[in-house]
């Protein structure tokens, strides 16, 4: 079995992207796979309440204009449609992910770090959902086949705070920079949300010299 994990922040829509890319390539690979969520911040400050929308926001970011932050987010939205996923980028509610991050490392506890990925991210970018919310992660993490009280105890505490800063620590030193960031089996690493043909050949080519004879 190779082991994947995945960099990756919840409020990143190429993160998204990239999930779909190697969900499709674990398709075409024939051996098992484990996929280990690894938390990143994208802006660890950032506060949960937030005035301006996502163009607004990606406008001043970049310098340029607003027209320009919308025909950017409809680029996404297009390569986003093209594996499936459905972007409301106009609808996204800018916000801090790292109480998800939290609630990602307690479904993992259970089985359900896949299933809580992907809530949140469908959440942020196809709903609208405010992923910081705490009621709003209650009503997701139950969803998912958590338990209520699990969820909201873990909220009110600080609970897996300690496991996002490590994964992020861990980031920081094998000098992750950007995400979506894989790697396989501590030995290839492949950043960004490559074309499907890149993570079949590095996973077919990870698992051929993992078995030489």
């Amino acid at each position: 079995m190779l082991t994947v994990e995945i960099w990756s922040d919840i409020v990143c829509p190429f993160c998204y992207i990239g999930k779909r890319h190697f969900e499709q390539a674990g398709k075409q690979f024939p051996h098992p796979v484990e996929v280990k969520w690894r938390s990143f911040e994208l802006q660890k400050d950032a506060p949960k309440k937030q005035e301006q929308d996502l163009a607004t926001r990606l406008a001043q970011k970049y310098g340029k204009s607003l027209e320009w932050a919308k025909a950017m987010n409809q680029q996404v939205t297009e390569k986003a449609a093209h594996v499936g996923v459905t972007f409301h980028l106009d609808k996204v509610i800018p916000t801090n992910s790292f109480d998800g991050h939290r609630l990602i490392h307690l479904a993992q506890t259970f089985g359900l770090q896949d299933e809580a990925k992907e809530r949140l991210l469908a959440a942020y970018f196809t709903e609208g959902k405010d992923i910081s919310d705490h009621p709003t992660l209650v009503d997701l993490g139950r969803e998912i086949g958590l338990e209520v009280e699990d969820v909201q105890a873990m909220l009110e505490s600080d609970r897996y705070g300690a496991e996002v800063r490590a994964d992020e620590q861990l980031a920081s030193e094998i000098e992750i920079s950007g995400v979506p960031f894989f790697v396989i089996d501590q030995r290839y690493a492949i950043s960004g949300a490559q074309p499907v043909e890149v993570f079949v050949e590095t996973l077919h080519k990870v698992w051929a010299e993992e078995h030489k004879k």
